[in-house]
């Protein structure tokens, strides 16, 4: 229900490149990893404040938020569902897809590949 709450939430929202990582059996820290882009720290900022109310509302606990002053990689760690939220050239630094994939997950969105490349380094 949680994973759904913040899936839907995120979609209403408008984030970009939504990504679920299935954790349960892999790691004790939750039971999904969901990553998703906003096109400017407003949206990251607006879409993670809506989420952690939502969350509050539905479940009655509050989740807790890290990163929200800058906006530019917000964690809100809702028990069994970790959401990172990214400005696309952040999350393209930090590549979280290819740390916690295990193998099964897609990599960073391949439009944001291109900004990561260093230029002049073939």
């Amino acid at each position: 229900m949680l994973h759904r709450l913040v899936l839907q939430s995120l979609d209403d929202d408008q984030a970009v490149d939504t990504i679920s990582i299935p954790l349960a059996g892999k790691s004790s820290i939750a039971d999904y990893m969901v990553i998703a882009s906003g096109r400017s720290t407003r949206q990251v900022a607006s879409m993670a404040a809506k989420l952690a109310e939502k969350v509050k509302r539905e479940t009655g606990r509050s989740a807790r938020i890290e990163g929200l002053p800058t906006a530019d990689w917000v964690l809100i760690d809702a028990g069994d569902v970790i959401v990172h939220l990214f400005r696309p050239e952040v999350r393209t630094f930090y590549n979280l897809e290819r740390m916690w994939s295990f193998g099964d997950a897609p990599a960073a969105p391949a439009q944001d590949a291109a900004i990561a490349a260093p230029a002049g380094n073939a």
